[in-house]
């Protein structure tokens, strides 16, 4: 608890010692916050003299890289934020204050067994060529094996992180109890498991071994492809806080001057952009989920044809089938204005309530979304989109999806590319044909043709024991069948027997009361007894039906 108090502090102080209350408009601060700003005056502003931006760029990234990452993320909001901050938060891609070269070369020396970083790599670069919220990357020359004189990079966590973001996640975690149980959108929102998935994305990026596997998986999906380059990671070299890759030699996809300059196309880039995304997403079920302009280059050859190049694969996220199949619906009932099956989707898959009315769900899907069809991203105010369909999530009681929140940020991230760009890209109108397809493939013949393909080693491999289990088969039903005719027989008897028991038993009642009434009515004393007689024996019948 002291811990996360001490954090808290640090986080308070780093805000306002940076003045970022003076950032937020004053309408948006309710009294409570306001009195106390004023209540800590012993944390002054001390960087008054320098932009707003500048100053939020270097409150987050003295926090640490979580915060850096929220950073990263804001920095491709350019329809949410002032072009000056935007700006500077880009820098938090790829130029964040570097840890010295010499510690980084005795951590790749201690990774590696190596007594010095000469004996498996040459010219390696004190220098960083970049540096990142959770790693920087050195540059150098393969020395040993098939690949020696190959240009790679060294990747190499930065030394003891780990414990600033373990405080961080705390942090965050109390800080998402509390909104569960105070807020009244808390159930809904899921900040809890929200916080959840984002403890287990960063420190999975804090593994180098499973970027590799990563790198390596996303090389195989799009090997020959023209649309994305991965380059080869060499796994002799990688360990779980080192890791060693082919150097690239690329355009930084935000420096747009640059791609002009050399004639790249800039619609072609900008649409193979969203292919790309949704390639990942919904063929492979296996994408890049750190896609910001950091992460993304442009390759120099053929700039009428251009491809990507893709580094740093820490984060990537993944979709079941069930989920994959909801959004590829969702998304083409979307781009076909058919809000009533959006609103069904909603319903089916569980994010809205049953009880939710359709029709009404309908109609604010519609109010929202109408408005920016057919139009180019540069015309398209996605913050005010961002802002009114939240506000119809709250009414209508959708509830967050943790497993789709990497997929969301990535989305994010897609869009703010394209509208760096290409502003004239008409988003819908390009991932349209790619999703119809993908269902097409999906749903139709071609699935089956690709099911029976999938399965055919399996009843390949099955086929010849068919006809020794359909002889097994056949062989144990003949005394099962005839199990089932002596249980049936049981069960007939039983009936039977059962049958006659209620017989006698209403029999024995009958007489009884007969025998009570011509008592009672003073009848002829023989007809009392013999009918007293006929009780007698009825009831002895019974209980020897009983007794068998």
């Amino acid at each position: 608890m002291s811990q996360r108090i001490s954090r808290a502090y640090k986080i308070t102080k780093t805000f306002l010692t940076y003045g970022l209350d003076e950032i937020i408009p004053a309408r948006w601060l309710p009294w409570s916050l306001r009195i106390g700003r004023y209540a800590l005056f012993w944390m002054p502003n001390k960087h008054k003299q320098k932009p707003a931006g500048e100053r939020l760029r270097l409150a987050l990234e003295s926090l640490g890289p979580v915060w850096v990452k929220f950073g990263q993320m804001l920095s491709t909001r350019r329809d949410l934020l002032p072009p000056d901050i935007a700006l500077e938060l880009a820098k938090l891609q790829d130029k964040v204050r570097a840890f010295p070269g010499e510690q980084a070369q005795q951590l790749i020396e201690k990774a590696l067994g190596l007594a010095h970083i000469d004996e498996a790599f040459d010219d390696f670069s004190v220098q960083p060529l970049a540096s990142a919220s959770i790693a920087q990357v050195h540059t150098a020359r393969l020395k040993q094996g098939d690949d020696a004189g190959a240009d790679v990079v060294i990747k190499v966590i930065r030394p003891d992180i780990r414990a600033d973001i373990d405080a961080d996640l705390r942090l965050m975690e109390t800080l998402a109890g509390v909104l569960a149980r105070h807020l009244p959108d808390g159930r809904r929102l899921k900040p809890k498991e929200v916080v959840k998935e984002y403890r287990k994305t960063l420190l999975d990026e804090l593994d180098l071994l499973r970027e590799a596997g990563n790198a390596i998986q996303l090389k195989r999906n799009f090997e020959n492809s023209p649309l994305l380059y991965i380059p080869t990671v060499y796994s002799d070299f990688s360990r779980h806080n080192v890791m060693v890759m082919e150097r690239i030699d690329g355009i930084p996809v935000s420096d747009v001057d640059t791609l002009m300059a050399m004639g790249v196309n800039m619609k072609i880039l900008a649409e193979r952009g969203v292919e790309v995304f949704f390639t990942q997403v919904f063929r492979d079920s296996f994408f890049h989920a750190d896609m910001h302009p950091g992460n993304i280059f442009v390759s120099r050859e053929n700039p009428d044809n251009p491809s990507y190049l893709g580094i740093d694969f820490g984060i990537v996220g993944t979709l079941n089938r069930e989920d994959k199949r909801y959004l590829a619906e969702n998304f083409l009932a979307f781009f076909n204005r058919d809000y009533r099956k959006v609103a069904e989707l909603h319903v089916d898959s569980g994010w809205v309530p049953a009880h939710i009315n359709v029709e009404e769900f309908e109609s604010a899907i519609r109010t929202v979304c109408e408005p920016i069809f057919n139009k180019p991203l540069a015309e398209i105010s996605f913050g005010h989109v961002l802002v009114n369909l939240f506000n119809t999530a709250r009414r209508f009681e959708m509830e967050v999806q943790p497993q789709l929140v990497l997929l969301q940020k990535t989305l994010l991230y897609v869009e703010g590319l394209g509208r760096t760009l290409y502003p004239q890209l008409d988003l819908w109108q390009t991932a349209k044909p790619f999703l119809e397809k993908w269902m097409k493939e999906q749903l139709g013949w071609r699935a089956v043709v690709r099911s029976i393909q999938e399965n055919a080693p399996f009843w390949a491999e099955k086929l010849p024991e068919m006809p020794t289990l359909l002889y097994d088969y056949l062989k144990s039903q003949r005394p099962q069948a005839l199990a089932r005719q002596q249980i049936l027989a049981q069960m007939r008897e039983a009936q039977q027997l059962q049958s006659q028991k209620i017989g006698w038993a209403a029999l024995t009642c009958g007489l009884i009361i007969s025998t009570t009434i011509l008592y009672v009515t003073a009848q002829p004393l023989w007809l009392v007894a013999s009918t007293a007689a006929a009780a007698i024996l009825s009831s002895i019948a019974l209980w020897r039906r009983k007794s068998s």
